[in-house]
């Protein structure tokens, strides 16, 4: 009984780590070139192009988001590969295919990437507009059974039509903090936990709701909601510095499931809002696309040089 409540106070005072960890966050500085040679700590990164298939997700004027999202997962894969070429590259999809959260997860998990880059465009709903433009006239009815009278009278009459939602820019989402229970599940369940060989086989001796392994659960949660959170802090940073709208790094209450459940960092991009003509043709554009892959990998390298300096300072073999 001792055991359960220390186990729980733990997992309380992680949470709250966790949302000041994310609040507090200043992003990622810019790479300087390190002196010594050192492991690599980043070394493979899932491309995840949201939606697919019959999952089109937002539509605009003439695109659809599953288009866009595979578009610029593409282009990012060949200008990643050609910025980090000591970082292996797995995409969840490259054609138009369908698979459901659940199954992009099982691909992160089974990869055993160390950073999950989900790509995605917004989308805002239109606004209403009404403008009376006069009277009608219209047939009403009066009593009931026999005594029923029709009769006409005179009602405003309205047009209707809608605007596009001017809302534009960029955002990037971690999973949230009070969804500790689905990252710590997603954890579990992985092979290992990043470990020396002989850690590793005393932990497997343990049964999941021991206080030793709940423990060390929340430890590595706290550890990739920093990262997610310094990343995505890093990419909208990079987003600003050309001049996109930032709507800021952001935790999501609902609705990003795969975020929860791969077992590695892991941020959500909303490259621009598909329900804006103005940014649609951005996003469809060569030059729109390739500015956003040149952002994220921007942004990818600094968080990579940070985990490369922590390691460096640590002095230890596996930063994952």
């Amino acid at each position: 009984m001792i055991k359960r409540h220390i186990a729980a106070f733990y997992l309380l005072s992680f949470a709250f780590l966790l949302f000041t960890s994310f609040t507090d966050k200043k992003p990622t500085p810019a790479p300087k070139q390190v002196g010594i040679q050192q492991k690599q700590p980043l070394r493979r990164i899932i491309i995840d192009a949201g939606h697919g298939g019959t999952d089109v997700g937002a539509k605009g004027r003439y695109s659809t988001e599953k288009d866009l999202c595979l578009a610029i997962s593409l282009k990012l894969e060949k200008m990643m590969s050609q910025e980090i070429p000591d970082v292996e590259l797995v995409m969840t999809r490259t054609t138009d295919v369908f698979d459901d959260v659940v199954r992009k997860a099982e691909i992160a998990n089974q990869a055993k990437g160390d950073l999950f880059l989900c790509i995605h465009v917004n989308s805002a709903r239109p606004i209403k507009q009404t403008e009376f433009i006069g009277y009608k006239t219209v047939t009403a009815y009066k009593g009931k059974g026999k005594k029923r009278k029709k009769y006409t009278k005179k009602v405003k009459d309205y047009r209707t039509w809608y605007l596009p939602n001017p809302a534009k820019g960029t955002e990037t989402f971690i999973y949230n903090v009070n969804k500790t229970s689905g990252r710590m599940k997603a954890l579990s369940q992985g092979d290992d936990f990043s470990m020396d060989s002989a850690t590793q086989q005393e932990m497997k001796l343990f049964e999941q709701n021991d206080p030793a392994k709940m423990m060390l659960l929340s430890m590595k949660t706290q550890t990739y909601f920093q990262r997610s959170a310094d990343l995505a802090l890093t990419i909208e940073d990079e987003f600003k510095k050309v001049g996109r709208i930032s709507r800021e790094a952001k935790q999501r209450n609902e609705g990003i499931f795969v975020l929860h459940a791969v077992n590695m960092p892991a941020v959500l991009v909303e490259t621009g809002f598909i329900s804006n003509p103005e940014e649609e043709d951005y996003l469809n554009s060569e030059e729109g696309q390739k500015e956003i892959c040149q952002v994220i990998i921007k942004a990818v390298k600094r968080y990579k040089y940070s985990l490369e300096k922590q390691l460096t300072n640590s002095g230890s073999g596996n930063s994952r």
